[in-house]
C-alpha cells in the first residue's frame, strides 16, 4: 500500500460513524492544578508511571495498548512490572512506591464478556491520593478505542492537556492501480476504506468536528471538490469549475473550505462557503499558488507559492491581505500544515 496524504482529527467528534459506545461515569473529583510533566522546563525528564495490567479477562491488552500510547509521546517511563513491590490485588499503598520514584501508578478492573465496564485509577503516591478515578462501558470489538480514551485521561489527568490517542488518520492509498481514502487510529490500527467511485482521489482534510471530509477528485475528465458525511454516509459533490480543483482546510466555523484552482488559468487560492455558494479568490499572480493550510484560529491561511522563484510556504490573512514569506531556506518547501496551537507548522 502506497500511503499519501495523512491528515489528523480528534475522532471523539465522530462518534456516530464509528460506533464508539462509551459512557463515562466520575467516580472521584479530579486532581488540582498540580501539573506532573513541563515539557517546556529545560529540566524537563520523563515522569516515571506504574501501570499494572488490569484485572480481570482482557485486562493485559487494555493496558498493553496505554502502556504503548503512553510510551510513544516520549514523556512518560513505563517502569518494568518485575520491580513493583505492591501487588494488583492489593490496595494501593504509597509506601510501596515513593522509594522507587514512581510519580503515578494506574489500577483496575475489567468485568464483563460482550460488553466491559472498565474501572480505572490513577493514584500519586507522593502526595498518597487519587488523582482520577473512571468507569468506561464499550462493546469488547471496540477494545482498541476504549483504550486509548483511558490513556487520553491519564495524559489529561498528569499534563493538563488533552491526548491525541483517539486521533483518526485520513490517507489517499493505491492498490491494484486504483486510489482511494482509507482512515485508521493513530497507531496504524482499524484501517477502513471508502468505496468511492473516482479512480483520482487527493487531498483529504477533515471538518472541525470530525463528522465530513473533503476531498479532490477527477470523475468523466473533471477534477471536482467533494464532501463526504460520516453522520448521514453520503457524499455530494460542493464544487466544481473548469481546470483543476484542489481541496484544503476548513476554516473553524466548518461551513466554508479553501482550496486552490487553475480556473482562471494558473493556480490561485479561493474559499467557498458551502450552504450560500459563494465564491472568493484570494490571490492573483502570474505565479502558482496550492496547498492553503487554515490556521486552528482561522486568522491566517499558509500556503506555497513560487512568486519569488521557488516554491516556498507564506502566510496571509484569510481575506488574502499582508502575505509574507516565512521560510527561507531550501528551494522546495511544502505542504505545509499547523501545529493544534497554531504557534508552529510543519512543512
Amino acid at each position: 500500500m502506497k500511503m499519501k496524504d495523512c491528515l489528523l482529527v480528534n475522532a471523539g467528534y465522530a462518534g456516530k460513524l464509528f460506533l464508539f459506545l462509551f459512557v463515562y461515569f466520575i467516580l472521584a473529583v479530579p486532581s488540582g492544578a498540580k501539573v506532573y510533566i513541563d515539557i517546556t522546563s529545560p529540566a524537563f525528564k520523563k515522569l516515571p508511571v506504574a501501570i499494572f495490567d488490569l484485572q480481570g479477562e482482557d485486562g493485559e491488552e487494555i493496558s498493553g495498548i496505554i502502556r504503548e500510547d503512553l510510551d510513544f509521546t516520549g514523556l512518560f517511563d513505563c517502569v518494568d512490572r518485575a520491580s513493583y513491590i505492591e501487588s494488583a490485588s492489593e490496595p494501593f499503598n504509597p509506601k510501596n512506591w515513593t522509594p522507587l520514584g514512581i510519580e503515578a501508578v494506574v489500577k483496575g478492573t475489567v468485568q464483563g464478556g460482550k460488553d466491559l465496564r472498565v474501572t480505572i485509577t490513577l493514584f500519586d503516591p507522593f502526595e498518597a491520593r487519587e488523582i482520577l478515578k473512571k468507569q468506561y462501558k464499550a462493546e469488547k470489538g471496540l477494545i482498541r478505542a476504549m483504550s486509548h480514551s483511558i490513556a487520553n485521561d491519564i495524559y489529561a489527568a498528569l499534563l493538563k492537556k488533552p491526548g491525541i490517542f483517539r486521533t483518526r488518520i485520513a490517507f489517499v492509498a493505491e492498490r491494484e492501480g486504483a486510489k482511494g481514502i482509507y482512515i485508521m487510529d493513530w497507531d496504524g490500527h482499524g484501517i477502513k476504506k471508502f468505496g468511492l467511485k473516482g479512480t483520482l482521489v487527493l487531498t483529504p482534510h477533515w471538518s472541525p468536528d470530525g463528522t465530513k471530509i473533503i476531498y479532490s477528485s477527477e470523475r468523466g475528465r473533471h477534477w471536482s471538490i467533494y464532501m463526504l458525511d460520516f453522520i448521514s454516509m453520503t457524499e455530494k459533490k460542493v464544487f466544481s469549475s473548469r481546470g483543476v480543483n484542489m481541496a484544503g482546510d476548513f476554516f473553524p466555523d466548518g461551513d466554508s473550505f479553501s482550496f486552490s484552482s487553475t480556473r482562471e488559468g494558473t493556480s490561485d487560492l479561493y474559499v467557498f462557503a458551502i450552504d450560500k455558494k459563494r465564491l472568493k479568490r484570494l490571490t492573483s499572480s502570474y505565479g502558482i499558488e496550492v496547498t492553503p493550510a487554515v490556521s486552528p484560529d482561522g486568522k491566517h491561511i499558509a500556503l506555497v507559492s513560487d512568486r519569488g522563484g521557488s516554491p516556498q510556504i507564506y502566510i496571509m490573512r484569510p481575506n488574502g491581505r499582508d502575505i509574507r514569506r516565512v521560510t527561507f531556506e531550501g528551494n522546495y518547501n511544502t505542504s505545509p500544515s499547523w501545529a493544534s496551537g497554531g504557534d508552529m507548522l510543519v512543512f
